[in-house]
């Protein structure tokens, strides 16, 4: 009964410096960025106060899932720096309780809060990030028409299967031309039958026509093409204009992660370079992970001797919290290079950080 009173107490003593934390990290993200947007938007387009209040709601997502981690480890070190200050730790080991065992609420609390940003940056802030977008894109700058775009994806889908995958490599909105397409036809069986690929094709006002282009025809053999096709003009079966192709296509930060394992895998039947949109995927994880790995190294950190007041607390949590996000931008610059595989580049922060926890964590633990 002992123990689980003291696992609620540490647990809510670490709760609650946890909300202040994210509290105070996106005040200063709130008052250093997004404010400071929105008074560029009021001034330089006039945004009314309905806009200008949709920006701030929106924001706000893309904003807390970046201070999990930060505050994870603030409220580990100022919380166990508390306890070790006033004699508590002491108190606990003379109990016969062990490190680990006081620790554990701590880096319970860190998993649970991994596991709970993972799902919002999964489900909330790509839904936030594309309404952000529509209210600065259509209602702040007031764009009305459309801008090229690279890599365009159009799937057609009827229940769980899809029928048609068109691929163009650009969109040109001067000319309205989607250029370098490709597109696949299905059949029932969830296998490609057909294959078109094309120069360009050209918006009519009514149609897609596709010019220069060579149809396949593939047997269900090895994927082999059985017959082959070429023409001059050819309609490009897309019943969407181009306004609604151009607001179909997601940015990196608006797709989930499912969205965008599947641009990734058609990407890359079109021998695209995929780096980027790897590396977006892999940080999904991995920055949510980051709360886990910052309170194992906060709990140790925090029981140490010099860690005995809040301003100490926090200078040590600036310094971790620049060490890690500097990690982060150099693996993150490597993978989207191709200079290390973006896996492996994605996690090193967190691969680095756990190490370091480990080692702490030992150390505390004699």
């Amino acid at each position: 009964m002992r123990l689980r009173i003291l696992d609620k107490y540490i647990f809510r003593e670490v709760a609650l410096t946890f909300v202040f934390s994210i509290c105070a990290f996106s005040a200063v993200f709130i008052g250093s960025g997004t404010l400071f947007r929105i008074a560029k938007y009021i001034t330089d387009y006039g945004a009314s106060l309905q806009a200008v209040v949709k920006i701030f709601i929106f924001g706000l997502p893309g904003v807390v899932i970046w201070t999990f981690p930060m505050s994870m480890l603030l409220s580990t070190l100022l919380t166990f720096g508390r306890l070790s200050s006033n004699s508590e730790i002491t108190a606990m080991k003379s109990c016969g309780i062990s490190f680990s065992r006081i620790a554990m609420p701590a880096i319970v609390m860190g998993l649970i809060v991994s596991i709970a940003a993972m799902a919002f940056n999964e489900y909330v802030v790509p839904w936030a990030n594309t309404a952000y977008r529509n209210v600065l894109y259509y209602e702040i700058e007031g764009n009305t028409g459309m801008k090229s775009q690279e890599h365009i994806i159009l799937k057609e889908i009827t229940g769980d299967k899809i029928q048609r995958l068109a691929y163009a490599r650009r969109y040109d909105a001067d000319v309205q031309q989607l250029q370098g397409i490709t597109l696949q036809e299905f059949n029932e069986a969830g296998k490609v039958k057909t294959v078109e690929n094309a120069d360009y094709a050209e918006w009519n006002g009514n149609i897609w026509t596709m010019h220069n282009g060579v149809i396949y025809d593939i047997t269900d053999e090895e994927g082999k093409s059985e017959h082959m096709v070429r023409f001059k003009t050819q309609v490009l079966p897309i019943s969407a204009n181009p306004t609604q192709i151009v607001r179909e296509q997601k940015e990196l930060e608006e797709m989930t992660m499912k969205e965008l394992r599947e641009q990734i895998n058609i990407l890359k039947t079109q021998y695209v370079d995929t780096n980027k949109l790897e590396a977006e995927l892999y940080q999904r994880v991995t920055v949510p992970m980051a709360s886990l790995v910052f309170a194992l190294v906060g709990v140790p950190l925090g029981l140490q001797p010099t860690r005995n007041s809040s301003s100490a607390g926090f200078a040590m949590s600036v310094i971790i919290i620049f060490v890690y996000y500097a990690l982060m931008t150099m693996g993150n610059a490597l993978a989207r290079s191709g200079v290390v595989p973006p896996l492996l580049a994605v996690w090193m922060p967190n691969l680095v950080g756990m190490a370091a926890g480990a080692y702490l964590v030992r150390r505390a633990s004699r």
